[in-house]
């Protein structure tokens, strides 16, 4: 009988086995604590045993390897309420140590985070403190369990009001805008915060869905107090994001993302390889047409629900958004909250860099020393 045929044999037979080690199988470790100093160690440990903790170690890796490599620029991609709860100096510890070289965010992410950086509160909510309706007339907006105030967007409108009679700018975008507030937060506001460090490193904020926002309404509040009063208004033109992205993308030798959630801001980051390639195809563009080869998803949503939030990289090769595996992308999905997972592996692969000598590929602008 054939010693490799196991399909007709009454017994298995132990000299057909593998025993790991033969087939070139990583071996798992148990995770020993007394071992753990440091939150790098912790990670590193996780990365070897299983499940959601594999994911979170091997994430830490493929984030340290895209950071230390000097061609990769990363663009990060978010989307719900992050700074809300308090994800805020996370971002900025990213673009600081030069993790990511560009941010693609909902418009209330960058509002809730704005509203932390000019140093008003997000307060907890407790069930059986107030009902939705009490909340409503109070001025308290619940995002699940923590309140955001009607008075912070009140006093945030302000803000962005009066930045807009200062630059007075005629076209704009979401990128200049959240440059504009940047450099406001800088000259204006002391401490960290993502706007104010994303400028200081001139590290580009887009937000495509810019109007869907209390951002965006404020905005469109501005535009129509101009229209009022018979007054020029700036244009708004979403095309010069696109454009600049692409551009930078282009640019540079190898692509990764970082993703928290999914919705729009990743989409819109993962939709610029299909376009440089359709941009060829329907114009006759030559450029190389380039992709993802690195990515890092942290999402709860399973892919079974069939929504982008879910889509796994594997799925996002069939529409020539990345390498495939086997031609070396390199693509892990942590299937977790953000909040528990995010802020671990960012933190590890600080570590990794201090400890490593990685300097950062971001640098501050002239003048912005700190």
């Amino acid at each position: 009988m054939d010693k490799t045929d196991r399909t007709h044999s009454p017994a298995r037979e132990a000299e057909v086995y593998g025993t790991g080690f033969s087939d070139k199988l990583e071996p798992l470790e148990a995770l020993d604590l007394r071992k753990c100093n440091t939150v790098s160690d912790l990670v590193n440990g996780m990365g070897k045993t299983a499940f959601g903790g594999r994911s979170v170690g091997e994430a830490a890796d493929l984030l340290y390897d895209m950071a230390a490599d000097k061609d990769v620029f990363t663009i990060m991609t978010m989307s719900g309420a992050m700074t809300m709860a308090k994800m805020g100096l996370v971002i900025c510890d990213m673009i600081e140590t030069g993790m990511i070289q560009a941010v693609v965010s909902t418009g209330a992410l960058i509002t809730h985070g704005l509203i932390e950086t000019m140093g008003m509160r997000h307060f907890k909510y407790r069930p059986g403190q107030m009902n939705d309706e009490e909340l409503y007339l109070k001025g308290y907006d619940r995002v699940y369990d923590t309140l955001e105030l009607e008075k912070n967007l009140d006093d945030t409108e302000e803000v962005v009001h009066a930045i807009f009679k200062e630059e007075q700018p005629e076209k704009m975008c979401s990128r200049s805008i959240c440059e504009f507030i940047g450099k406001y937060l800088h000259k204006n506001v002391p401490g960290r915060g993502a706007l104010k460090t994303a400028y200081e490193y001139g590290v580009p904020v887009y937000i495509p869905a810019f109007t869907d926002s209390e951002l965006g309404l404020d905005v469109s509040i501005y535009k129509r107090f101009l229209r009022m009063n018979n007054e020029a208004e700036p244009q708004y033109d979403p095309f010069l994001d696109l454009d600049d992205l692409t551009e930078r993308f282009i640019g540079s030798r190898k692509q990764g993302i970082f993703t928290i959630g999914g919705g729009v801001p990743r989409n819109w980051a993962q939709q610029i390889a299909p376009y440089l390639e359709i941009r060829d195809m329907r114009l006759g563009i030559k450029l190389p047409v380039k992709r993802y080869q690195f990515g890092i998803r942290i999402c709860p949503e399973p892919v079974h629900l069939g929504g982008l939030s879910g889509c796994t990289y594997s799925e996002g090769v069939s529409w020539g958004k990345f390498v495939p595996a086997s031609r070396g992308g390199r693509f892990v999905e942590v299937i977790s909250d953000a909040t528990i997972a995010w802020p671990m592996i960012v933190r590890a692969v600080m570590e990794r860099m201090e400890k490593n000598g990685i300097k950062s590929k971001n640098k501050l602008k002239p003048g912005d020393g700190k």
